[in-house]
């Protein structure tokens, strides 16, 4: 993904954060401070009911090398973000500004290497542990450490399968049973596709069950990106970041546990013009 799309991504989150708990003037007053850029696409008018449209995204920080992976934490009241080839997290709070959380984050080997290293994808477990989609690792990981006092200790949750490394785990959702999805596109391999490090031969999608066992969900889509559920949990929506096909796919939970193939959800090629959606 380009740093267009990461921008939009963390312009979305804190939109959200911003048009949240306005109640006084003096807090209108204080937000109204950040620049305002974008506008809305609307392409179902149902999203009015749920989004003022009206609303314009604020600029909280800047002067990161690539964002991604924003994640409110609302016991925390802030937000952070990876900041990827940094190997930082960062974390902003209302009215205290942008400071490191966590570094590093993505990568804790002692053999310097190149590359996009970082944490990537950033979602909590139902324990309310913070779990890491890290590059430079090629694992998803969980923090042992608590929210409240961040420290670079992780256990991996899911480091490769049929005992070959992942990629670079990119982006994470759990489902309201524990079990863990996520997508694993070669960006953070310095050579992507063509590293000599890569293991696997396919770019997946990969869910791990309550029992830690890793299964690939789907091998279909090049570059598997962003991963989300719809609220009944039996449709996974995934973000395809290739310039040849920007395309949005619909994942069909079967009753067996199994994955339907992947259908189009929404082909974004026009909205795009050359850059990378997810």
């Amino acid at each position: 993904m380009n740093s267009y799309s990461k921008l939009c991504c963390l312009f979305v989150a804190f939109l959200l954060i911003s048009c949240g708990g306005r109640g006084s003037d003096e807090k209108q007053k204080e937000e109204s401070e950040y620049p305002k850029v974008g506008s809305w696409l609307v392409i179902d008018p149902e999203l009015k009911a749920i989004v003022n449209t009206e609303a314009r995204a604020e600029v909280i920080a800047t002067g990161f090398d690539w964002s991604e992976g924003p994640l409110w934490l609302e016991s925390e009241n802030k937000l952070i973000f990876s900041d990827v080839p940094t190997n930082t997290i960062f974390q902003w709070k209302e009215g205290e500004g942008t400071s490191v959380y966590l570094k590093p984050s993505g990568y804790t080997g002692e053999v310097p290497r190149g590359g996009e290293m970082g944490s990537n994808g950033l979602t909590l477990n139902r324990e309310g542990q913070l779990v890491l989609c890290q590059h430079g690792n090629r694992q998803v990981a969980v923090m042992l450490a608590g929210l409240d006092e961040p420290k670079p200790d992780f256990l991996p949750l899911a480091s490769g399968f049929k005992h070959m490394k992942f990629d670079s785990p990119n982006d994470a959702v759990f489902n309201s049973k524990g079990e863990l999805f996520f997508t694993d596109p070669p960006y953070g391999l310095e050579q992507q596709t063509n590293d000599p490090k890569k293991e696997i031969r396919i770019q997946g999608v990969y869910m791990v069950g309550i029992d830690g066992e890793v299964r690939l969900a789907t091998d279909d889509l090049t570059r598997p990106n962003g991963i989300a559920f719809l609220p009944d949990e039996s449709t996974l929506i995934v973000a395809n970041s290739d310039l040849q096909r920007p395309i949005w796919y619909v994942l069909d939970r079967m009753s067996d546990g199994s994955f339907a193939q992947p259908r189009v959800f929404y082909d974004a090629s026009d909205e795009y013009d050359g850059s990378v959606p997810g």
